[in-house]
Formats: C-alpha cells, structure tokens, sequence
C-alpha cells in the first residue's frame, strides 16, 4: 500500500482528533505549536492541549472574550516524526499466529495493516529497552514491553477516560461496577479493529482506518477479560502534569497502522 506524506499527515490528525499540518505549509511558525511523537497519546487521550492554553492566555491578556483567533496551529516535521526504516507492510499477510513474543507476551502481528513507524528512538530518558532488540526475531529481549493496540475511540477533549470495551467490562465487573478510568488497549488488534479512527482523504479520496501500535510496561498494567484488554489507571483527580508522567512512564506509540476501507 502506497500512501503519501500528506495522506499520513492526514491519519495524524485523525488520531490527534484536531488537524496537523506539515511544518512546510505553515505561514507564520513562530505562531504555530509542533507536534511531537511523545506528546501525541496525552493529546489524543487526556485532551492535553498545549496551543489551545497558549491561546487561551493571550486572548486573556488582550481582553478577548474567545481564544479563537489566537488559536495556534498544529505542525509536525516528518523527519522528527517519523522513521521510514522500519516501516513494514502487513497488508497481504494472513493466517494463524505465528508465535512471535515480545516483552514476554504473545506479540499479534497487525496482518492486513501498514505500518508508519515513529521515530521514538532515544525520545525518553530510560533510554530504548522498551523497544526491545532492531532486528527480525520470534522472542523477546531483556527489559521489552509488549505490544499492544490503541483504537483512539475516544472523542477528543474529554477528560474523563472510559474504555472502548464498555459493554463487556461492564458484565465482567459485575454488580453493576463501573469500568476503572485510565487508558484501555489490547494485546489483540481484532479487539481494537471497531475502534480505531476511520477517515476519507481530501489528497486521494479513499476512505482509511487508523490504529496506533504502542508498547506497554508490564509492571503498570492491569490485565482484563483474561488477557483480551489491558488498563492503565489514570486515578480521578490526577493532575494533568501527574497524568502525562503515568502516560509516558506506561504506554508509548511506536507506529501508526494504516487500513483502506474497501467499499
């Protein structure tokens, strides 16, 4: 599956749920706010949202009302962003598991799926184990997370995080307990299928589903419905610095995962 910059820049902003511009189309860059690899989940996720505080704060010192017209613009640069080498084209691949493991998990490689890469190499301060050895391999290495997949079914900007499998927590609590707040993902990308983002391209007009592929520490999740779905607890009232470190230190993206909806 070919697909071009623009397109990707495209699947970005419909995981960040606000659109993202390439750093070449934006005219005035010292009043835009770029998007990083690292930031992307707290701002798709939590509704973090650095430009729109920066634009609230200059609207407040000029007397504004709105902060609308001093809304920034979102840019990201590819080369920061992403990392072409280890793309991977799973589109044509089928069939039964073929017993990979990664971070001690069974890893379900993304058959059907292209995967855009980020570039996350050297971008948190523990350093790169979580990503586990750069080379083809059926077993795990020393100190790898294992992967799993993040539908992004939330609305954009809202606070309070539930899961996309509500239903099914909700029996597997029982006694009418609610589902816990934090970040849901799967260790299985057909759990995850009917959440992902879905959008039409103004470049090509197909329509795309989109998925991020992430890695999760095993030491800060909880594992639900016998394995099927992982929580992250993100506790009420955290603050919004608190839950951008519970994010960072749990569950990083590593690639975007790209589908074409045939019609």
């Amino acid at each position: 599956m070919d697909v071009c910059i623009a397109v990707l820049t495209e699947a970005i902003s419909a995981i960040a749920g606000e659109q993202v511009k390439l750093h070449a189309h934006i005219d005035d860059k010292g009043k835009a706010w770029k998007l990083d690899v690292t930031s992307l989940l707290a701002f798709s996720l939590l509704g973090h949202r650095p430009h729109r505080l920066s634009a609230l704060k200059t609207a407040t010192a000029q007397g504004n009302e709105s902060a609308e017209s001093q809304r920034k613009e979102i840019f990201m640069i590819p080369e920061e962003f992403l990392d072409p080498a280890f793309d991977f084209d799973f589109t044509n691949k089928s069939g039964p598991d073929d017993g990979c493991m990664r971070g001690g998990e069974p890893y379900q490689r993304p058959y059907g799926w292209k995967r855009f890469a980020f570039n996350v190499l050297n971008k948190y301060p523990d350093g790169n184990h979580w990503l586990g050895a750069d080379e083809w391999r059926s077993c795990s290495s020393p100190g790898e997370w294992p992967v799993c997949y993040y539908g992004a079914s939330l609305e954009v900007g809202e606070v309070i995080i539930k899961s996309p499998y509500d239903e099914r927590l909700y029996e597997s609590y029982g006694n009418g307990k609610l589902y816990e707040r934090g970040v849901y993902s799967s260790p299985d990308i057909t759990m995850t299928n009917k959440y992902c983002k879905r959008f039409t391209s103004k470049k090509n007009g197909k329509t795309y589903d989109v998925i991020l592929q992430c890695r999760i520490n095993p030491e800060k999740r909880k594992a639900l419905l016998k394995n099927k779905v992982w929580l992250v607890k993100v506790p009420e009232g955290t603050s919004t610095v608190r839950e951008r470190a519970i994010v960072d230190s749990a569950i990083r993206p590593y690639g975007l995962l790209l589908q074409e909806v045939k019609k």
